[in-house]
């Protein structure tokens, strides 16, 4: 993978290239950040591949309509990132009244990069894809993807404070499921 330099650079060309209708250009933006972005949405979708799947696939559509207005402010990679993001938490907060669903255990990732074995992860992504949809949310946000409480009452329209009370809740509720006690 070339330096992070390197690819923010052929990032602008092909930014500026697709903006202006270059479907080529666009497909080398999605090679080159899909599975970062899938990666995110598959956590906070619960492990739940077919679903994950659809919103990367709802967010780079998003991004293609959005990229004209794209104003380079920041690296297109945190623009792209925080636009998948929004589309996933828009999508769960849609499904707010519906119940709660488990994650069936062919949905959970075979590999990842998690300093756990492959049973003792496969346990972690099961108790985290069982979380209530929120506290999932908060939890994969903050402890994963290292959002503030500010920017997850944001995007979650809560405030802060109930931030905090669905992370504790989510960790009890992993405590629980991966049988320690409190």
């Amino acid at each position: 993978m070339p330096p992070a330099s390197a690819a923010a650079d052929h990032d602008t060309d092909d930014v500026h290239a697709a903006a202006a209708g270059d479907r080529l250009a666009f497909q080398r933006l999605y090679r080159r950040h899909v599975e970062r972005i899938h990666g995110a949405l598959c956590r906070l979708a619960g492990y739940d591949h077919a679903r994950a799947e659809d919103l990367t696939q709802e967010a780079f559509v998003r991004a293609w309509q959005k990229l004209p207005g794209f104003r380079h402010e920041s690296a297109f990679g945190t623009w792209l990132y925080r636009l998948a993001i929004n589309v996933a938490l828009m999508e769960l907060r849609a499904r707010r009244a519906d119940p709660v669903g488990f994650v069936d255990e062919d949905k959970l990732p075979e590999h990842g990069e998690t300093p756990f074995c492959a049973a003792e992860r496969e346990e972690l992504e099961r108790a985290i894809g069982k979380l209530p949809p929120r506290a999932r949310a908060v939890l994969v946000l903050h402890d994963i993807e290292g959002w503030r409480h500010e920017e997850i009452g944001n995007e979650l329209d809560m405030a802060v404070g109930t931030s905090k009370a669905q992370l504790h809740r989510a960790r009890q509720l992993l405590r629980r499921a991966l049988g320690e006690t409190p």
